[in-house]
């Protein structure tokens, strides 16, 4: 089944370019050049992966990240964020507020599509796969099979990127994952900065899933190392 794929950015000439290489590279691809236009596409076509522009005409990309992460029906559509401000604040926020996966301007449209590639691949695994499990830790259970997390019964939204880091360390309990471990086999694809990345994504593993995300119990920080998940749980 061919992945659909929504491009939203205000310049009509990088829409083209990074659509030209994704359909080349097998995916269906949308476009919208406005936020309205996007959140609109999001809700109507309920594509696969956004990859979305940070300064947009009207609402910009982190508003749209908010509200797409707020709404239960859209709130696990990967998004990368494309955008032409470096700032490592820039793109710590954006993180922080969900996105899978952060790219800067200039780009090479085949490093988009090899990262849009490596995200979807976290947030679509095979539910067939004889490897899956349901791990329980506490008042937290993971299925891996239906890519699934409930804490006390109830529904945890997580991206993908947060599932597959979750699935992870839950799978090696005690086991301290060094932070090179946690890019390459979690997130799929190295790139300068990327230990700030990780440490975002499980920033917000902590929010979601922690009685206290200042003094965690399940996600332990291993120091000069990387995370663990605790064994005692």
């Amino acid at each position: 089944m061919t992945h659909r794929i929504l491009v939203v950015d205000d310049d009509k000439e990088i829409v083209r370019l990074v659509r030209a290489y994704l359909e080349q590279a097998g995916f269906t691809v949308f476009a919208a050049h406005d936020g309205e236009t996007a959140l609109h596409t999001i809700r109507r076509e309920k594509p696969d992966l956004v990859v979305l522009d940070l300064m947009l005409p009207d609402r910009d990309g982190w508003d749209i990240t908010r509200i797409v992460r707020a709404d239960a029906a859209i709130a696990a559509t990967p998004i990368i964020m494309l955008t032409a401000r470096v700032e490592d604040t820039d793109r710590i926020v954006g993180l922080e507020l969900g996105a899978d996966d952060y790219i800067t301007k200039p780009f090479n449209p085949r490093e988009v599509v090899a990262r849009v590639r490596a995200v979807l691949r976290r947030a679509n695994p095979s539910a067939a796969a004889p490897s899956a499990r349901i791990f329980h830790a506490g008042a937290l259970t993971v299925d891996t099979g239906r890519h699934e997390a409930t804490l006390n019964g109830a529904p945890v939204e997580l991206t993908p990127t947060e599932f597959k880091l979750l699935h992870m360390l839950i799978e090696s309990p005690g086991y301290a994952f060094t932070r090179s471990e946690l890019i390459e086999q979690g997130l799929g694809y190295e790139y300068e900065g990327m230990e700030r990345t990780l440490d975002s994504h499980i920033k917000n593993l902590r929010k979601k899933i922690e009685p206290d995300p200042k003094r965690p119990t399940y996600i332990q920080t291993v120091y000069g190392v990387g995370y663990r998940f605790s064994p005692d749980v």
